[in-house]
C-alpha cells in the first residue's frame, strides 16, 4: 500500500502545529472537528479518521468523522466497553489491527457504512488520568501498524486532549455527572497499590465513634476502664496478626510487628493517661492526644514519620472503638458477600478486620505504594487502588463497583456488558494463578533452554518457613534489620547468632544471602536516632551507618560467622557508593573472621561477599568493583529512584518515571554485559523480580538469577517457561535507542503476541 515512512509521520511536527492553530480559529466547533479529522487522514494516509468523545453515562459519541458516512456524527453512539471503540475507551489503552472485524469485540454499525474497512487503528484521549474520548483512524485494506505509527497518533491525541479542554468543546456538566446523586456510571483513576481485579459492592468505612461525655466523673476509675480497653485491644491485635492469612512476604509482618509496638509505646500511653487526670473521660483524652498527633503530622513533610503519625491516630481510634463498644462497618452482619472497601485511608491492621474471603478489593482517596495498608494488602493478595479523588463523594453505599487495579481505574454502577467484559478477565486471571500454583516445582528453564535461578526475599523466620514450598532454591536477599525494628532495644551479638542460626536451620542447606543492617532513611529503630535527615532515602544509612559506628556491624558480622558454624555464608553490603566503601566493610569482615580464628570457633566453610549496587555512582567504577566483589546484586527499588531523582514513596511522582523506560532497560543491559565479561554473578532483587512483564524485561537485558518475595516465585515461573530468550533479546535490542517514556506497552504487546504467560 502506498503510504507514507514510518519516520515522516512521527516526526510529522506540522501537523500539531497545523491542530493548534486551527483549534484557535473563529469557525464553529463542528467545523473545526471535522477539519481537525481531515487533517490527521490525509497526513497518515488512511481513508478514515473518526473521533469519538465521552459524554455522561460514560457514553462515547461520534462527534466528527472523515469517511465515514456524515450521518452518522452524532448519531452513533457507543456505550463503555461496547465494540471496539468502547473496548479501546475502557482498557484506555490504544489498539492496532489489521483485521478489525475479526476481532470479538468487533460491533457493526450500519449508519457508519465502515464494513469495507479491514484495518483499525484507536487510542485513548487521555487527561488526568481520565479517558475523554477516542481518536480513530481505518484503511479499507489490511495494514499492520507499526509501533511508531501507534505512538506517534498517541501524540497526536495527547495534543488533542489539552486542546478540546482548552477550546471548552466540552464542558465539565457534560461529562461527569453530578455529585452523589446520579445513578448513570462513572469511572474513576487512581495508581495500583496491589494489582488485580475485584468487583462487588461498596463498603465505607465507619468506625460508629460518637464521644457523648467529655469530662470524667472519677479519673481513677476512667483510667481503669483505659487499662482494660488497651488489654483487649492488644489481645485483638495479636490474634489478628497471627492469621493464618498473612503468611506471604516478610515486610507486611514488619510493619504489623512495627504497629503492634507502637500499641505497647508506654509514652503514648502516659499521654492518655495524663489526660484523663486533668479530668478528661477516657474517650475524651485519646481524642485529645489524636488531635495533637494529627496538628503535629500537619507541620511534616518525610513520609516515614508521616506513616507512623497515621498509625498512631488508627490505634487511637481502635482504643476508641474498645472503650465505647463501637463495632463499626467491619463486625456487621449484613455485609455483602462480594464487598469493596471504600475509604479515605486505612491503618495497616483494618483490612484483618475485614472477612478476607467476602473482601474482594480495596478502593481509597489517599495512599501510595508504600503506605502500610498497601503492604498488609499485598500480603492478603487483595487488589488495591489508591490516590483515587473525588472517591467518597462518587461512590454510595451499596453500589456496584469494579476496581481495575492493573490499571488503577475504578468503574462504579457499570452497565453489564462492562461487568461480563470484567468477569471474563476474571476468569482468565484465576486459570493463569491455577497454572501458577501448578509450576511451583517444575524448574525455571526458558522454551529455549536456558536455566533461570529463582530465589526468594525474606526477613522474618515465618518467610524462610516457607522456603521449602515457595518452589524457590534459595534465600536471594535476607533482610537482617526487621529483628532489629520490633525489639525494644538492640539485640547483643548472642541473641542475632541465635537468629541467624535458625535462618539457617530453617533453610535446610538452601543457600542464603544475608544484608547486613540497612537502617536510617525511612527505617528508623525505635530505640536508636542518628538525627533527622533532610533527605532520608540518600541519608546516613546502611553501610554508612556501619563503617561510621563499626562496632554495629562488627557485632552483626560476628554474629554471622558464628551462626554459620562451619557452613557457607554469603554476606551483602547495602547502598554501596564508591568501591573504597565496600574494601573498608570487607576489612571490617576480614578482623572478624580473624578473631574467629584465633579464638577457635569455626570458619564458614565457603565465603562470599558481594555489595548490592543501588547508587549510580558504582556502575562508573564498575571494572574496579567486579574485581573486589565475589557476587553483585542490584537492588532496584533505590536504583530506579536515584536515577530519575525521583521519591517513589512519593505519590505526586507515581507515574513519572517507569522502570521500562530505555535509560532503565540499557543500564540494566550494559550491567549483565560486563559482570558475565567478568565472570561475577548478577542477581537482582527488588520488586521488578516479582512482575512477570517486569521479570521477563530484566531477563531480556541479560539477568539470570532473580530473588523475589515468596508471591512472585510462581507468576515469574509460569512467564519464563513460555519465553523464548533469544527471540526476546533480540527484539529488545531493537529498543536500545527508543525514545520513548516507557517500553511497558510495546512488551506488554510482545508478550502477547507470542502467547507469553505475563
Amino acid at each position: 500500500m502506498n503510504r507514507q515512512t514510518v519516520h515522516e509521520w512521527s516526526g510529522s511536527r506540522r501537523l500539531l502545529r497545523e491542530l493548534r492553530d486551527l483549534m484557535k480559529t473563529e469557525r464553529t466547533t463542528q467545523e473545526r472537528l471535522d477539519q481537525v479529522v481531515a487533517m490527521i487522514a490525509s497526513d497518515m494516509v488512511t481513508e478514515v479518521c473518526s473521533l469519538y468523545l465521552m459524554r455522561a453515562g460514560e457514553v462515547l459519541e461520534l462527534y466528527a468523522s472523515k469517511g465515514l458516512k456524515p450521518e452518522a456524527v452524532h448519531r452513533t453512539r457507543l456505550r463503555l466497553g461496547e465494540g471496539l471503540v468502547g473496548h479501546i475507551a475502557l482498557r484506555a489503552r490504544p489498539l492496532a489491527l489489521a483485521e478489525a472485524q475479526s476481532h470479538p469485540e468487533f460491533a457493526y454499525r450500519p449508519e457508519t457504512g465502515e464494513e469495507i474497512y479491514h484495518s483499525l487503528l484507536g487510542v485513548p484521549l487521555l487527561r488526568d488520568n481520565r479517558v475523554q474520548g477516542v481518536l480513530v483512524v481505518q484503511n479499507v485494506t489490511a495494514r499492520s501498524y507499526s509501533d511508531e505509527e501507534v505512538e506517534a497518533l498517541e501524540t497526536v491525541a495527547m495534543v488533542l486532549s489539552e486542546l478540546i479542554v482548552s477550546a471548552a468543546i466540552l464542558t465539565e456538566d457534560e461529562t461527569r455527572h453530578s455529585e452523589g446523586t446520579s445513578v448513570v456510571p462513572a469511572r474513576l483513576s487512581g495508581i495500583t497499590l496491589n494489582d488485580g481485579i475485584g468487583m462487588g459492592y461498596a463498603v465505607p468505612h465507619h468506625r460508629g465513634i460518637v464521644i457523648s461525655q467529655v469530662v470524667a466523673e472519677d479519673p481513677g476509675a476512667e483510667i481503669l476502664r483505659l487499662e482494660t480497653a488497651l488489654d483487649e485491644m492488644l489481645g485483638r491485635l495479636d490474634r489478628l496478626i497471627e492469621t493464618q492469612e498473612l503468611g506471604g512476604d516478610g515486610e507486611h509482618q514488619d510493619i504489623l510487628e512495627t504497629y503492634r509496638m507502637f500499641a505497647k509505646d508506654r509514652g503514648w500511653f502516659a499521654r492518655i493517661e495524663e489526660a484523663v487526670r486533668e479530668g478528661l473521660t477516657a474517650e475524651a483524652a485519646v481524642q485529645k492526644i489524636q488531635t495533637e498527633t494529627r496538628n503535629r503530622m500537619a507541620k511534616v513533610k518525610d513520609p516515614y514519620i508521616r506513616e507512623r503519625y497515621a498509625d498512631l491516630e488508627d490505634l487511637g481510634n481502635r482504643l476508641l472503638q474498645h472503650l465505647l463498644g463501637a463495632k463499626g462497618t467491619a463486625q456487621a452482619e449484613d455485609l455483602p458477600d462480594d464487598m469493596v472497601l471504600v475509604a479515605r485511608n486505612l491503618g495497616p491492621a483494618d483490612l484483618l478486620d475485614y472477612d478476607r474471603t467476602r473482601l474482594r478489593a480495596v478502593v481509597l482517596e489517599e495512599g501510595a505504594p508504600t503506605a502500610h495498608v498497601a503492604i498488609v494488602a499485598r500480603a492478603l493478595g487483595v487488589p488495591t487502588i489508591g490516590r483515587c479523588a473525588d472517591l467518597l463523594s462518587e461512590v454510595r453505599p451499596g453500589d456496584f463497583m469494579i476496581a481495575d487495579a492493573e490499571n488503577g481505574q475504578v468503574f462504579l454502577r457499570p452497565r453489564q456488558g462492562v461487568r461480563a467484559s470484567f468477569g471474563e478477565a476474571l476468569e482468565a486471571r484465576e486459570a493463569r494463578k491455577a497454572a501458577q500454583a501448578a509450576s511451583r516445582d517444575q524448574e525455571p528453564r526458558t522454551r529455549d533452554g536456558t536455566r533461570i535461578e529463582m530465589l526468594m526475599n525474606a526477613g522474618l523466620l515465618i518467610d524462610v518457613s516457607q522456603l521449602g514450598d515457595s518452589g524457590a532454591e534459595g534465600i536471594g536477599l535476607f533482610r537482617t534489620e526487621v529483628p532489629f525494628m520490633v525489639r525494644e532495644a538492640f539485640p547483643g551479638v548472642e541473641a542475632q547468632r541465635d537468629f541467624y542460626a535458625r535462618v539457617y536451620e530453617l533453610a535446610e542447606g538452601r543457600p542464603i544471602t544475608f544484608r547486613t543492617l540497612d537502617v536510617g532513611g525511612d527505617k528508623a529503630l525505635p530505640y536508636w536516632s542518628g538525627g533527622e535527615d533532610d533527605n532520608p532515602a540518600m541519608g546516613w544509612r546502611a553501610i554508612r551507618i556501619g563503617l561510621d559506628r563499626p562496632a554495629m556491624l562488627r557485632q552483626q558480622l560476628r554474629a554471622l560467622i558464628t551462626a554459620a558454624d562451619g557452613r557457607p555464608l554469603k554476606v551483602m553490603f547495602p547502598m554501596i557508593a564508591e568501591v573504597a566503601e565496600f574494601a573498608a566493610a570487607r576489612r571490617v569482615l576480614e578482623q572478624e573472621l580473624s578473631h574467629a580464628a584465633r579464638t577457635g570457633r569455626r570458619l564458614p566453610e565457603k565465603l562470599e561477599v558481594g555489595a548490592m549496587l543501588e547508587v549510580p555512582a558504582l556502575a562508573w567504577q564498575l571494572p574496579a568493583l567486579l574485581r573486589a566483589v565475589d557476587f553483585l546484586s542490584v537492588g532496584s527499588n533505590d536504583l530506579v529512584q536515584f536515577l530519575f531523582a525521583s521519591d517513589r514513596g512519593n505519590p505526586r511522582l507515581a507515574r513519572r518515571y517507569d522502570a521500562l523506560s530505555p535509560p532503565v532497560l540499557n543500564f540494566f543491559r550494559g550491567l549483565a554485559r560486563e559482570a558475565d565479561a567478568a565472570g561475577v554473578p548478577l542477581s537482582l532483587c527488588g520488586e521488578m523480580a516479582a512482575h512477570p512483564l517486569d521479570a521477563m524485561a530484566l531477563l531480556g537485558a541479560g539477568f539470570r538469577t532473580l530473588s523475589m518475595p515468596v508471591s512472585g516465585i510462581g507468576p515469574v515461573k509460569t512467564m519464563l517457561r513460555s519465553l523464548d530468550l533469544p527471540k526476546l533479546q533480540s527484539y529488545m535490542a531493537g529498543l536500545e535507542t527508543s525514545a520513548n517514556h516507557s517500553l511497558r506497552e510495546q512488551l506488554r504487546g510482545y508478550a502477547r503476541d507470542r502467547g507469553i504467560a505475563i
